[in-house]
């Protein structure tokens, strides 16, 4: 959704404000379910609106609606100088300097042709009829597909005039098979990437080896054995070091987390983690590469920058919005996000990852006498102390440097300063998914990216 600089003009201070923003907002999503050849979901859904948000006397006003335009603009501004006047009852508050300065430029997605509903669906059909004819023991095959797009303009009374959009797409696969007691095993495979899914590659010849692999894995999983609890030394792959990054030390770096007691809040400049570990919030570039969800300026308009948050195992810095900032004596790094039009920015994760190192994952393997490999993770949680718990769907056993028979679905969990603290190996290739949301009040698309860490962890028993 675009609208005519002309007929909403950029937001201007009077009434005694210190800041005015402007979003501009289009969500669409898809998404499609097939389970054992039936198609069981096929929804696609649209929301548009526009938001204003204003900074006086130290309070925030917000208010948003649908529609877009002149008069939009106007009522939404009035209506927000009036929540932030109710706010100022709680009583006198001095206001912050916010840091000034606006993006200006238009990044829009330009992938291949979408695919309609009857192309996503005799992909799935043809999908389906290969997995069963090839894995005729599976009990089930379950596919989702979905692809979500946002379309955000944001102009500020701080000069900042920007037009992005996020798109993104994924696919999971389920298998099911009985277990050696008859109860159902399942494991999942996922795909995702920049883009819709027409851009996507989620051919036969590119899933092929995936599903094959797939299939392994649940043969294997469905004679597993128990893992042993307690501290174990574990070799966690790629995708693991991703939630890691994100749920366990993501959060307690975003600054309004830290400025709300974090443990974090304390420790800059402290070991945070082994020496091998370094860890950044990305906003739109690895190099030459561009994110997977890229964030060139964030919902204040703020220009956003990486977030450099740990180096060579110190805690360097923290995730900010403009408020933050100023808060803290920081620069903003653009990571101030809303998810949906009518939801109100929040400092938000982008793209954050643990660098990779130079170990391969065969000698990490390798130097295990007695451990485990912890391979896909099913979900996960932290806290602003650094504690986490992870679930985990399929690992195996690591005897004298050799992998192992699998073992049951089990968790892992400790302090993740701790856990980093004893990486010893980090792989040298990355791994990156943008599939899941992040919740925090609201979801939000990001996307985590990680090498393999050898490190000691506390594993769950039966």
């Amino acid at each position: 959704m675009t609208t005519d600089p002309s007929t909403a003009p950029a937001p201007a201070l009077g009434a005694g404000l210190q800041y005015s923003e402007r979003r501009e907002h289009e969500l669409r999503k898809s998404r499609v379910v097939m389970i054992d050849g039936a198609l069981t979901q096929n929804s696609r859904s649209s929301d548009a609106g526009t938001s204003v948000r204003v900074y006086r006397d130290g309070y925030w006003g917000f208010a948003s609606q649908p529609g877009a335009g002149a008069q939009v603009a106007a009522a939404l501004e009035r209506q927000a100088i009036a929540n932030a006047a109710a706010m100022s009852r709680f009583g006198p508050r001095g206001a912050l300097a916010l840091p000034t300065g606006g993006y200006r430029g238009e990044h829009a997605w330009r992938g291949r042709a979408p695919l309609s509903a009857a192309e996503v669906q005799e992909r799935l059909t043809a999908l389906n009829a290969w997995c069963r004819q090839s894995f005729p023991g599976l009990t089930s095959v379950r596919f989702i597909v979905s692809d979500e797009h946002h379309s955000k303009r944001v102009v500020a009374s701080t000069g900042a005039d920007s037009l992005a959009t996020i798109q993104r797409a994924s696919l999971h696969v389920v298998f099911v098979a009985p277990g050696a007691d008859g109860a159902p095993v399942e494991l999942v495979e996922l795909l995702s990437g920049k883009g819709h899914l027409g851009d996507l590659d989620w051919s036969l010849d590119a899933l092929a080896p995936r599903l094959q692999a797939l299939h392994a894995h649940l043969r294997a999983k469905c004679e597993a054995v128990p893992a042993r609890g307690g501290l174990q030394t574990v070799v966690m792959a790629a995708p693991l070091a991703g939630m890691l990054a994100h749920e366990a030390m993501g959060h307690p770096c975003e600054a309004d987390i830290v400025l709300g007691g974090a443990v974090t809040g304390g420790l800059l400049g402290q070991p945070v983690a082994s020496e091998l570990v370094s860890m950044v919030d990305y906003a739109h570039h690895v190099g030459d590469a561009e994110v997977m969800i890229p964030v060139y300026a964030d919902d204040e308009g703020t220009p956003a920058e990486d977030a450099v948050l740990i180096r060579d195992g110190r805690l360097t810095g923290f995730m900010h919005s403009r408020e933050t900032a100023a808060r803290m004596g920081a620069r903003p790094t653009g990571s101030a996000r809303a998810y949906a039009p009518a939801d109100e920015p929040l400092v938000r994760m982008r793209n954050t990852a643990i660098l990779p190192g130079r170990s391969s994952l065969d000698d990490m393997i390798a130097g295990v006498d007695d451990g485990y490999f912890l391979m896909k993770t099913a979900n996960g949680q932290a806290d602003s102390t650094t504690e986490f718990m992870f679930g985990i769907s399929l690992a195996y056993e690591i005897r004298q440097g050799r992998l192992g028979r699998a073992i049951r679905d089990t968790t892992v969990s400790g302090s993740a300063i701790k856990v980093l603290q004893s990486v010893d190996a980090v792989g040298s290739e990355m791994d990156w998914s943008c599939a899941g949301y992040c919740g925090k009040k609201q979801p939000m698309v990001v996307s985590m990216g990680g090498p393999a860490l050898r490190a000691r962890v506390h594993l769950g028993g039966e």
